[in-house]
């Protein structure tokens, strides 16, 4: 009896084991699981650096071979492909000069650009900026990459890295600056445009668009011009800039004070006289303006425009003589082309109206005969810049020297063949009158 109950206890034991043991396996399987892997020693890892420093011994050379191949030959895939094991066998960390991370990563990018996908591109540039954070050519790539994709965001914060790793490169600051421009962002283009102007002061570029900018972000652009002149004296281009935006600013005087100094430093240049002149002239200052037009003439002593400018300019003075000589050089001086002669038709026309006697005397129907016939000379050389001539075409009879008077003529200027005029006020007419066919009959 006691016997069979110690089988049946062992019996029960046995059953209840049968049933924990899948509990007890199962707990064993997540404690070996929560077991740490054992590293490996020291000698597996130079065993496995061994390897792979072998294995890239001998592939990282012909990859990088292949891929020069592949890229010179422009097949943009197969240089991806082989750029791609390259990248993936870390041939940059294994030889720095067969493989060198900046060229691997150029080229691997640039070949994504090829087909259109910059976005991959980007990922293979933040890669490699990864490794080599300071790389101005793949941070431009990068922003190259933004760009075209249309993250402007990203590409001006690519600039601004690439400002602080080279802040005395003005190509990146120019691209800068322009992507500020394209923005609108007109405040940050002028900073970066002074960074410029700071490292090379005489950049014409810059000093250019930083007037534009401050115009653009409504500042008043003079001092830019002001600055830029004052800081470069001997520089006429600015000097004549400069002047150009006093005289739209109507500071008059001191426009002529600056293109007086830069005809000081430069006697021979036209456009500081023609400047000079032309305020003067504007001013009223015809004294001025007719020296600097004849100094202007002097430089270039071959200008017939120069020359009918002169002749305007003594118009308005009432000089009509020293006009009318100025006219006659510029009728020598443009050949085949009516404006000389237009312009001394002009000069008769000009001092007629301003001297003729009400009613008309004898020598006002002179000169105004005198203007008429070199306006007709002019009309035949295809030149009609002054309408005036058809005025006296139409009252010719009322205005102009005729037969009327020819036939009322004094005996001796019948004899002579020639009218002049004979009173002090025409004193500066040199030109004279001749018969016209039908008068001596």
């Amino acid at each position: 009896m006691q016997i069979s109950g110690l089988q049946k206890g062992d019996r029960d034991s046995m059953r209840r084991l049968k049933l924990k043991l899948p509990l007890l396996f199962c707990l064993v399987l997540v404690a070996l699981m929560c077991v740490p892997p054992q590293e490996k020693s020291g000698v597996d890892f130079a065993i496995e650096k061994a390897r792979l420093d072998s294995l890239r011994g001998v592939r990282c050379p012909r990859l990088m071979s292949s891929a020069a191949e592949y890229y010179r030959n422009r097949d943009w895939k197969q240089t991806i492909r082989v750029y791609s094991e390259i990248t993936d066998l870390s041939c940059d960390e294994w030889n720095v000069i067969y493989a060198p991370p900046e060229e691997i990563y150029q080229y691997y990018s640039f070949a994504y650009t090829q087909i259109g996908r910059f976005d991959s591109a980007e990922f293979v540039l933040l890669d490699g900026l990864q490794k080599i954070p300071q790389n101005v050519q793949l941070r431009k790539q990068l922003a190259y990459t933004y760009k075209r994709q249309g993250k402007v965001d990203k590409e001006i914060i690519e600039y601004e890295r690439l400002v602080d790793i080279a802040p005395g490169d003005i190509n990146i600051l120019n691209d800068l600056a322009k992507i500020y421009k394209d923005q609108s962002n007109y405040n940050d283009q002028i900073v970066i445009l002074n960074k410029i102007l700071k490292i090379d002061d005489t950049n014409d570029i810059a000093q250019s668009e930083l007037a534009i900018a401050y115009e653009n972000s409504g500042r008043n652009p003079l001092e830019v011009y002001e600055k830029r002149y004052l800081d470069n004296p001997d520089n006429i281009s600015y000097g004549l800039d400069y002047s150009e935006r006093l005289i739209n600013a109507d500071r008059a005087n001191e426009a002529k004070d600056v293109l007086r100094r830069i005809i000081s430093k430069e006697p021979t240049s036209k456009l500081a006289y023609q400047k000079l002149g032309k305020i003067c002239w504007d001013t009223d200052d015809l004294n001025e303006a007719a020296s600097a037009y004849e100094s202007l003439f002097k430089v270039d002593p071959r200008d017939g425009k120069v020359a009918i400018d002169i002749s305007d300019i003594y118009i308005d003075f009432e000089e009509y003589g020293k006009a009318l000589r100025w006219a006659d050089k510029a009728i020598n001086l443009i050949e085949n082309s009516g404006k000389g002669y237009g312009q001394k038709g002009k000069v008769y026309y000009k001092g007629w109206e301003t001297l003729k006697q009400n009613p008309l005397s004898v020598d006002d129907r002179i000169v105004a005969k005198l203007a008429y016939n070199n306006f007709l000379k002019a009309e035949k050389l295809n030149y009609r810049g002054f309408s005036r001539s058809r005025y006296l075409k139409e009252n010719a009879k009322d205005l102009l020297y005729g037969k009327a008077q020819w036939f009322m003529a004094d005996d001796k200027i019948k004899r002579s063949g020639a009218i002049r005029t004979t009173t002090s006020s025409y004193d500066w007419v040199t030109d004279e009158l001749a018969p016209e066919k039908g008068w001596k009959k």
